[in-house]
């Protein structure tokens, strides 16, 4: 029965793509999405230093285990100049609520700080603090791991100092990709070399040992990586982040935006490991590319199966900016594709556009999606996007559940604030496949940082 404080969001029959169901006779099961919390966890204050709450996207931010959640956040010192003015908070959801467990004691790091957690372990926590002395603005920074106990979330943490290859240099912008083996408690973390733009990679055993593990060196600089780690296999995912290659596209867009900044986000690459514990990443492909048109591709997911399939999930625009599309590429129609690919042992095997919208066109317009695992190992999208019918744009959040023969059927869920930008309890960040989904992130209400919890219930005919 609806009520006020429970919404029923009904999500269509889906099977999972690519091997990623764990059998066929789901194919006519129906789940429905119940909206069953939304809060507020707390409010930001923007840094102003190029990073916001969620500007690492592509590592988690919010954990489950069993009934506690787990959340990291930034904090904003107050007349902190900026670029090292934030520092981490530890949040904790129990049956009583949300609570503020833990702070840093100074205001030393610039971006959000990750997290991970072992389902049989503890809780980790990604930072990348100022190694200058107190009152930089900038330079090197040390990157470590923090270890909570998830029963005594107060207690103080154990400091970890990670491994590295030799010719590191890391610094306030350090793009860092995080990912937990749930199971194991095993971590593999990035970090870019400020210098170089290799990502560093340093493995952790999950039972004291961390391992340097080289550097991953990408076509051009990549950034915002999704990383998964599964009994020992690493994946890797990255978008090429370069400034404006092409002077007269450079040119015509400072002309037109007036903007100093102008890096772009074109080239979508892959790389994995098939056991990261004896050997490294193999040379990473490309997956995707709008370079040619002036696009934009965002990377949005990676998801690992228990078959050793990756799949990868990603927003792709062909063209950026009206004016480049009307000038270097007259009657090509603007649009947007929220993009899906499965790949196996290095190799694309499948691909295909889970949702797409063109210029003046009807249908769900992407801007934003994750991937969540259900308790029977499917897979779903949730969505963040326009619904678009007569030139009427409705936005929400919609789920989906990936399917092997077309796209999924996507369907509303029922949140009184839309999430625009957000986190799931990923099972890259070690939490389990799970009827469950929690969601963290930014809707209509900014500042806020909000949380929901949906509960998926599958009913079979």
């Amino acid at each position: 029965m609806k009520s006020i404080l429970v919404r029923v969001a009904l999500c269509l029959s889906v099977s999972s793509m690519a091997g990623a169901a764990s059998s066929a006779n789901h194919n006519d099961a129906s789940d429905r999405c119940a909206v069953e919390m939304e809060e507020v966890v707390t409010r930001y204050v923007s840094p102003n230093n190029g990073a916001g709450p969620l500007w690492c996207y592509g590592a988690p931010l919010i954990v489950r285990r069993g009934d506690d959640v787990f959340a990291s956040t930034m904090e904003t010192g107050p007349n902190v100049p900026p670029l090292l003015n934030t520092r981490w908070q530890l949040w904790h959801r129990s049956s009583g609520g949300w609570t503020l467990e833990q702070h840093e004691r100074e205001y030393c790091q610039r971006e959000p700080c990750p997290i991970g957690i072992a389902q049989k372990g503890p809780l980790f926590l990604s930072i990348n603090p100022s190694a200058e002395p107190a009152g930089a603005t900038h330079g090197r920074c040390t990157p470590q791991v923090l270890e909570f106990n998830p029963d005594s979330p107060r207690t103080p943490p154990k400091v970890h100092a990670p491994t590295w290859a030799d010719g590191t240099y890391f610094r306030e912008h350090s793009y860092r990709g995080l990912a937990t083996d749930g199971a194991s408690g095993e971590l593999l973390l990035l970090n870019i070399n400020a210098e170089t733009s290799e990502q560093f990679v340093s493995y952790y055993d999950g039972k004291g040992t961390w391992q340097s593990k080289g550097a991953i060196r990408f076509p051009v600089r990549a950034c915002y990586p999704q990383v998964a780690l599964r009994k020992g296999a690493a994946h890797v995912l990255a978008i090429g982040d370069i400034v404006e290659p092409v002077t007269e596209w450079k040119a015509m867009k400072y002309e037109r935006l007036k903007n100093d900044w102008d890096y772009v986000f074109r080239r979508l690459f892959y790389t994995y490991s098939p056991d990261i514990r004896r050997e490294g990443f193999h040379p990473p492909i490309e997956i995707d590319t709008v370079e040619q048109t002036c696009g934009h591709i965002t990377n949005l997911d990676l998801h690992v199966d228990e078959t050793g399939v990756a799949h990868l999930l990603y927003l792709k625009r062909p063209f950026q900016y009206g004016f480049i599309r009307d000038k270097y590429f007259p009657g090509k129609p603007m649009g947007v594709s929220l993009e899906y690919a499965a790949v196996r042992d290095g190799q694309v095997r499948s691909r295909s556009a889970v949702a797409a919208t063109t210029e003046g066109g009807n249908g769900l317009e992407p801007a934003y999606a994750r991937f969540h695992v259900d308790a029977g190992g499917r897979l779903h999208v949730v969505l963040a996007g326009a619904s678009i019918e007569a030139s009427r744009r409705t936005f929400g959040n919609f789920i989906g559940r990936l399917q092997a023969d077309g796209a999924p059927t996507f369907h509303r869920i029922d949140l009184e604030h839309a999430f625009h930008t957000f986190f799931t309890n990923t099972v890259r960040g070690g939490s389990t496949p799970s009827d469950t989904i929690d969601l963290f992130g930014t809707a209509d209400d900014a500042p806020n940082l909000r949380y929901a919890r949906l509960r998926m219930q599958t009913m079979h005919r």
